[in-house]
């Protein structure tokens, strides 16, 4: 490689983090080159593994391979595999970090990148990979229905609000003989916070509990927004965290339920329908743990329906419950002392 070949390579590189999308443009203007001349020198970084090389036409980005940000949008095609776009763009970003971290971030990514494929109905896909102060920011937006507009159809519900309650107990899909509805389960509780908005609704799930965020984030129009956030400290594992809720004989098998998310906030759970629509599609597991963290008070109805009418229909599941109060521990155990 000759002198000129060496400054001009250098030159890409240190300049390419700042000049994503303009970088060709940059090199014609430093050494008087064609447009031609100086694509061909991008082009052997790229295929040197130096430089990624994402999206076409007027939408096309280089990024440093390993480097601390990368952008891309991809149509959404029969030929999109989610594992090609981590292997081609996300990879090599997370070769020098610990096996435990690229391990979260694989399965998160594909499992978020795989239902924007099949699930949103879109057309398009945006992602963004960030890295700064440690943490990793992962952030996938598609432009489809909606996650939480998709459940509101699928199960028939009066409101989108409810979509969340469903959508967080796991095992939940609007396509049962495609998926099995764990990846936004095990995504949300390996990653240090998990951030999911569509049609005006932004809940995030962190410190073991799914919240409405009080985060800002830029309008995207339609369809859905997913944010994940991980130290590249942390010592979780993916192996652990599954292992949590599932074991060899009965696979993902428990589950815990934010109770509170089953009425509008600051309503009393007192009815028989809050208790059912809380308990859709938890007869799919083993064992189920009622989190009534932020329920103030329960109803004689809401907890016969629960406690007694389902288990009754159930007997093989086991129902736990923790974080109530005295007045939800005491309406629970007047008629029902022998749970836990």
């Amino acid at each position: 490689m000759n002198k000129i070949s060496n400054e001009v390579r250098e030159f890409i590189l240190n300049e390419i983090k700042g000049h994503p999308s303009d970088i060709v443009s940059l090199v014609v203007k430093k050494f008087g080159f064609s447009r031609q001349r100086a694509h061909a020198y991008i082009a052997r970084e790229v295929a040197s593994g130096k430089i990624v090389k994402v999206g076409d036409n007027r939408w096309t980005r280089y990024f440093l391979a390993g480097g601390k940000f990368i952008e891309f949008k991809e149509k959404v095609k029969p030929t999109l595999y989610e594992d090609r776009i981590w292997s081609a763009y996300v990879k090599p970003m997370m070769l020098n970090y610990a096996d435990n971290i690229q391990k979260i971030c694989s399965y998160g990514f594909t499992e978020i990148f795989n239902n924007a494929i099949h699930h949103s109905e879109g057309t398009r896909i945006y992602t963004s990979i960030e890295i700064n102060n440690n943490k990793l920011t992962i952030t996938i937006i598609d432009n489809g229905i909606g996650i939480f507009q998709k459940i509101q159809k699928a199960l028939n519900l009066e409101s989108t609000r409810e979509s969340i309650l469903h959508l967080s107990k796991g095992k939940f899909t609007t396509d049962p003989a495609g998926h099995t509805g764990e990846g936004i389960f095990f995504t949300s509780r390996v990653f240090d916070s998990f951030s999911i908005s569509s049609n005006d609704m932004y809940y995030t799930f962190a410190n073991s509990e799914w919240f409405l965020s009080s985060e800002k984030r830029e309008d995207f129009g339609k369809g859905t927004y997913i944010r994940m956030r991980l130290s590249l400290n942390s010592t979780k594992t993916l192996k652990e965290v599954m292992d949590q809720y599932s074991n060899q004989e009965i696979g993902f098998g428990k589950t815990i339920v934010a109770v509170v998310l089953s009425a509008d906030p600051g309503d009393p759970h007192i009815s028989r329908s809050q208790a059912k629509r809380l308990l859709i599609g938890l007869e799919k597991f083993k064992q189920i743990v009622l989190d009534f963290k932020g329920v103030e008070s329960v109803g004689q109805a809401f907890v016969d329906e629960v406690f007694r009418v389902f288990k009754n229909e159930h007997p093989n599941i086991l129902i736990k419950y923790f974080n109530a109060n005295k007045n939800v521990e005491d309406m629970i155990k007047r008629g029902f002392s022998n749970l836990q």
